[in-house]
């Protein structure tokens, strides 16, 4: 009896030793920023659009517009939209799929039982026999091979992570860029209603005129045309309107019936946010921490090719006992244990093994070239990002004294027409050109919104300043 005790933990031991020799080195995650950082050209220290002094980047900036609508419809689409559900399951397939990588790195266990009877056809002799053991079976990861796969599996799923992230982001963006949208609709709306208003009031005015002998046919119909004209153009606004409002409830998971409720003008621009430092968008915008991450499961992914070209090292181990009797199954005299050991060692597949270190290597280089072309596309929309705030700046301080102008010359020739000084064509016109720069600052208004947006996505800031409930389930 002690001896089978001894046995037995001996078997145990045995096992409990080759678990604690099994190494997980794997490419480290050095490696992989190293060779992301070689793969783009020298950057400068600051921005080099940057016209103004700017500091750290921030969170929320959602939150930044004021606007209770705007931030509910948001986190309404991070509930909703299709394509970050999407993101969310594969973030945690991504998870899944790590742990199925890493079981091989711990041993195998299972249990068996069985039990059968069997005898002649006819007359005594029939017998029983019943049977239970254990097997423990390990490969040794000699070469690192299977610890790689695991590296190269969690890499993907932080890269799944940060793509979910990124989705977040572009999804908030995208949401407030169609509020405004739908926003600035209204507003064109009603720009187009005063025109339509005005212009109704000139073409009474001119048909009174008319009526008396002080105007004539062609500003009659000079100014029905004109009014006509108007109408369709606040036709063409309110059509603009409702697939505006429409656009956005599908954006956010609604069905489109164009009531979604709105401000009604469009909010006040924030503060120009921070812009931080270019060598921190590496750092802290989601998709390049997800093409670095897809690196390094790419340079895991090839150490495990070329370590499944060396031999691998199986251990198996089990123990248990046969009895035609089921109560002593287990009777020491009736347990036998086994101990084996395999080793494999590939020698010819075709030059199977080798292609997959080729396809290895193509895909390191791959990613490599992906993550370059990423990064200079995210310096380049910051840069763009922060030259279009200045000149939105610049145009729209041109047009509101536009506008303003406009306006003042529209009431002077209101009153030099009464006067008859001048001719309506000469109103109209003038009354054109006011509403004209009134549609195009409306317009610039939503232009520096958009941009705003645009620059807070360019530099990955996070649009909420607290984390809605987690959404991935790692």
């Amino acid at each position: 009896m002690s001896q089978s005790v001894t046995k037995i933990a001996l078997i145990a031991a045995s096992t409990a030793l080759l678990a604690s020799c099994v190494s997980v080195s794997a490419v480290n995650d050095d490696v992989a920023v190293q060779r992301a950082s070689e793969s783009i050209p020298t950057f400068p220290p600051e921005w080099t659009s940057a016209r103004e002094k700017l500091g750290d980047v921030q969170v929320g900036w959602i939150a930044a517009f004021e606007d209770p609508a705007l931030e509910q419809l948001v986190e309404e689409a991070q509930r909703n939209n299709r394509n970050l559900l999407a993101a969310a399951a594969n973030v945690r397939r991504s998870w899944a799929l790590a742990r199925q990588a890493g079981a091989p790195l711990l041993p195998a266990v299972g249990a068996s039982a069985g039990a059968s009877r069997q005898g002649p056809l006819e007359g005594p002799g029939d017998f029983s026999s019943f049977d239970a053991g254990i097997q423990v079976s390990y490969e040794v990861d000699l070469w690192n091979r299977i610890a790689a796969g695991q590296a190269a599996a969690v890499a993907g799923a932080e890269a799944a992570e940060a793509d979910y992230r990124f989705t977040q982001y572009s999804i908030a963006a995208a949401v407030a860029r169609s509020y405004f949208l739908a926003i600035e609709a209204q507003e064109q709306v009603a720009v187009a209603r005063s025109v339509t208003d005005a212009l109704s009031e000139i073409f009474r005015i001119v048909e009174l005129r008319y009526r008396y002998g002080f105007a004539s046919a062609f500003d009659v119909s000079l100014a029905r045309a004109d009014l006509e004209t108007a109408k369709d153009s606040l036709a063409a606004a309110k059509n603009g309107e409702i697939e505006a409002l429409r656009a956005l409830e599908a954006l956010v998971g609604r069905y489109p019936s164009g009531l979604v409720d709105t401000a009604q003008q469009l909010p006040q621009q924030p503060a120009p946010p921070g812009a931080g430092l270019p060598s921190e968008l590496l750092e802290r915008r989601p998709d390049l921490i997800a093409a670095e991450r897809d690196i390094a499961a790419a340079l895991n992914a090839r150490s495990q090719a070329r370590a499944a070209r060396l031999p691998s090292l199986s251990l198996s181990g089990s123990i248990g006992g046969a009895s035609n009797q089921l109560e002593n199954v287990l009777d020491p005299s009736n347990v036998a244990w086994a101990l084996a050991s395999n080793i494999l060692a590939p020698i010819f597949q075709g030059g199977a093994l080798d292609a997959a270190v080729d396809v290895s290597e193509a895909d390191v280089d791959a990613v490599v070239a992906i993550y370059a072309d990423t990064a200079i596309t995210a310096f380049n929309e910051v840069e763009a990002a922060l030259d279009r705030g200045v000149y939105l700046r610049d145009r729209r301080e041109a047009l509101e004294q536009s506008a303003e102008e406009s306006r003042n010359a529209l009431r002077l020739s209101n009153l030099q027409y009464r006067e008859g000084e001048i001719d309506l064509i000469d109103v109209l016109s003038i009354q054109q050109r006011v509403f004209g720069a009134e549609s195009s600052l409306l317009a610039i208004k939503r232009a520096q919104l958009n941009q705003y947006i645009e620059l807070s996505l360019a530099l990955g800031g996070d649009w909420q300043t607290a984390p809605l409930a987690e959404q991935a389930g790692e």
